[in-house]
């Protein structure tokens, strides 16, 4: 379908925790020309109220069904920001981690995709190999240390990792899809600007998911 041609170009990159997302959209911003503006799950996080968090970034396994009712609230309000912001012309980069394994499915990634319609998304699979992601654990910013968990003596690799590798990237429809062993943020960075120069696959991954039901 035709994109409003005065919208600003939406980057989407989900994946796991620690798969690398933070730094490749902070290597757009950097690079990229024009405005970019991160409205990933870090930045909504920091504006909900703590009694609700991790709002958006709620793990998989359906370990806290008493705030699940609010999630698609949120993420709602997230995409509709950025709806926002992109028609008004300005570029979004958004790091998120979307997954569907709640007590209940909630549907919320075919939701979102459907209040994109009309403007310019590419939907981009951010992948790491867990051993990489339990690497990157062990190195924890300031500020940050209780966000992820750690392995014991028995589970070197704990089962919320586990289950974040595998429910992030269900169904797996992407335009692209990057591994962060590989390649750095610059040239993660590199790779979505020269997809962005071809043109974003058609259908596009959120035209092919906004039709989900």
């Amino acid at each position: 379908m035709p994109y409003d041609s005065s919208a600003g170009q939406i980057v989407i990159l989900n994946g796991a925790p620690r798969s690398g997302k933070s730094s490749i959209a902070k290597a757009i911003q950097e690079h990229f020309d024009g405005p970019w503006m991160n409205l990933g799950v870090d930045a909504y996080n920091g504006m909900t109220p703590e009694r609700y968090l991790p709002g958006i970034g709620l793990r998989p396994g359906g370990e806290r069904p008493d705030l699940e009712e609010m999630v698609p609230f949120f993420y709602a309000a997230l995409y509709e920001s950025i709806a926002i912001h992109a028609g008004l012309g300005l570029n979004i980069v958004a790091d998120l981690g979307h997954h569907d394994s709640y007590s209940q499915p909630l549907g919320i990634l075919a939701d979102c995709a459907r209040r994109l319609e009309g403007l310019p998304v590419l939907f981009v699979g951010v992948r790491c190999p867990i051993e990489v992601i339990m690497k990157r654990r062990e190195i924890v910013e300031p500020g940050r240390e209780t966000l992820y968990v750690r392995g014991g003596e028995t589970d070197a690799i704990p089962e919320p990792v586990r289950l974040w590798q595998k429910e992030v990237h269900i169904p797996g429809i992407y335009d692209m899809e990057l591994d962060t062993a590989v390649l750095t943020p610059a040239e993660c960075a590199e790779a979505i600007c020269h997809q962005l120069d071809l043109g974003i696959p058609q259908p596009s991954a959120f035209e092919q998911l906004a039709g989900l039901r």
